[in-house]
């Protein structure tokens, strides 16, 4: 593969060119913004973290993006643009990468970044110890070397198609390391979590709001934001309205300037009305919401029983009753709208209800206990989602319970749904206990959606022993490969393999959609998310 190509593929040539923001919404070419005022957010979740490098939530990501940076941003196409960092150069190998870094960026606690704050940031979050699964973007880099106050070397031992994608989370945001050397998680969030951003980290009431104020020092921006300087909102303050009619209404009587996660019986209180937006992410960098198996764990060690729960229900039909239309039903893990969907798989699966109910026969479920269930050897054929409670958002709960209940009728299936705490579902996961977990997974290169997902370091980890060899090795391949056209086959192949062993099971493929006064000017969604952006380039037109 020639360099060019390479570079290409990276989305980046040496020196820099910068790249406009191709999701900007909302901004009126005739109004000149205008600093000032507050803004208040209506979101779904509560963060059970607000540390990037801890955080698992995707929603919580849309309030960290405001304090936090990173070293590149995301433009739409994939392509990687300046933020922190100025321009980069990979080796022809694929193996080492050296970042130029801006000389005027401080943190929010009065300290210099510089190739120093990367290069500790970096070897922190490698360090198990000190993060959840963050670490695992890192896996391939071998040594960090601050080459001077501007000039960061990272070595990695094989070729990592997916650095930059990393490099570009906001699970490897820069943080001070005065606040990461602190020792208490930072996750309660605070002043003591000084990132770069264009604002502080204010406070922060536990089952109320967060708030944040303007970093009047701000000047770096990523180069796709519309303006330079500070931000031009004084304040945000995040509302936690976890009930949708309750943040509807918030925003109805003006209490409330944003709301994200609205209802789709809400939609058509604020879409085309006057006086209100409504605004519609993309559906690229994130996953779909699946609900992803233990194959480690009878009964689904059967490929049988899981393709019967794949196939034993009408998802199509469900996703309409449930979202009115708002989502589409999903095919894959991979986000339809991502250069990587496998748009082969639509169609290639489900709804199948005779065959669930003949495969089943023959795995030797024959049995029906009194409530109906299918039995094997005096065992019901139970299976149990255990949903964590901080993550439940969007009707996700409800649809699986409308697949609980035609799984039932149609199979004599029991898919059993428990809410458990955030605390329950890390315990599960590190001892790889947990039997089915619905997920919408975090966004990144597609490849290393996989990975996280479905792959050996995923939520499969702690029983990688006993995972699926084949689906490994697509994957790994996957990782490895720095030829866009042989990466594309992989994750085709490895998508329509797990689909296929029915591994993970789609259902709907998620996007953010946001409602909005119409004064608020300069709303937009991150690539590298696929979720609202922060709000630096959002300002509030004058009543």
């Amino acid at each position: 593969m020639s360099l060019n190509k390479l570079r290409s593929f990276f989305g980046r040539s040496l020196p820099v060119v910068a790249l406009g923001l191709a999701a900007t919404m909302q901004v009126a070419a005739a109004e000149t913004p205008s600093a000032g005022g507050e803004l208040i957010f209506g979101v779904t979740t509560e963060p059970v973290c607000f540390n990037p490098h801890r955080s698992t939530q995707q929603n919580a990501y849309i309030l960290i993006r405001n304090y936090i940076d990173s070293l590149v941003g995301k433009v739409e196409g994939g392509k990687f643009v300046p933020w922190l960092a100025t321009e980069w150069s990979i080796s022809p190998d694929g193996k080492e990468y050296i970042f130029k870094l801006r000389d005027d960026v401080t943190f929010h606690d009065g300290s210099k970044f510089d190739a120093e704050a990367v290069k500790f940031n970096i070897d922190f979050v490698k360090n198990a110890e000190n993060t959840n699964s963050s670490g695992d973007l890192l896996r391939a880099v071998e040594s960090v070397e601050a080459v001077s106050p501007t000039e960061v070397r990272i070595r990695l031992t094989k070729p990592d198609s997916a650095l930059l994608e990393s490099i570009a989370s906001i699970r490897l945001g820069i943080i001070s390391p005065k606040s990461l050397q602190a020792g208490n998680g930072l996750c309660a969030g605070g002043r003591e979590l000084a990132g770069t951003g264009p604002f502080i980290f204010d406070n922060y009431t536990r089952g109320q709001s967060v708030t944040f104020v303007k970093n009047e020092n701000y000047n770096w921006g990523p180069d796709y934001a519309k303006h330079e300087g500070p931000a031009y909102l004084d304040k945000v303050t995040v509302s936690f309205l976890p009930e949708y009619a309750v943040r509807a209404g918030a925003l109805s009587s003006g209490q409330v300037d944003v709301i994200e996660g609205v209802q789709p019986t809400d939609i058509g209180l604020f879409k085309d009305q006057p006086g209100f937006q409504f605004l519609t992410g993309p559906s690229g960098a994130q996953t779909s919401f699946t609900l992803n198996i233990n194959y480690t764990i009878p009964p689904a060690t059967d490929v049988r029983v899981r393709r019967a729960l794949r196939d034993g229900a009408d998802i199509d039909a469900l996703v309409k009753s449930v979202y009115l239309g708002a989502y589409p039903r999903a095919f894959s893990n991979i986000g339809r709208d991502g250069f990587f969907y496998n748009k082969a798989l639509e169609g290639a699966w489900g709804n199948n209800v005779a065959e669930a109910n003949r495969i089943l026969d023959e795995a030797g479920w024959t049995g029906r206990d009194a409530e109906g269930f299918r039995t094997k050897d005096g065992e019901r054929l139970s299976i149990e989602v255990g949903y964590p409670q901080p993550y439940v958002r969007d009707n996700r709960d409800v649809l699986i319970q409308g697949l609980q209940a035609e799984l039932r009728k149609n199979l004599g299936f029991d898919l059993k749904l428990r809410f458990i705490s955030g605390g329950e579902w890390a315990q599960a996961l590190q001892a790889g206990s947990w039997t089915i977990y619905p997920n919408t997974y975090l966004p990144a290169d597609a490849a290393q959606m996989l990975q996280g997902n479905i792959g050996e370091l995923g939520f499969i980890r702690a029983v990688a022993d006993k995972g699926d060899k084949e689906l490994f090795r697509l994957i790994n391949e996957a990782l490895a490969s720095t030829d866009p056209d042989e990466k594309k086959k992989l994750v085709d192949e490895a998508q329509r393999y797990a689909v296929d062993q029915a591994i993970i099971v789609p259902l709907f493929s998620a996007n953010y959609q946001l409602a909005a006064k119409d004064k608020v000017r300069g709303l937009s969604f991150e690539t590298q998310l696929d979720s609202p952006s922060n709000f630096y380039d959002v300002w509030l037109a004058k009543d």
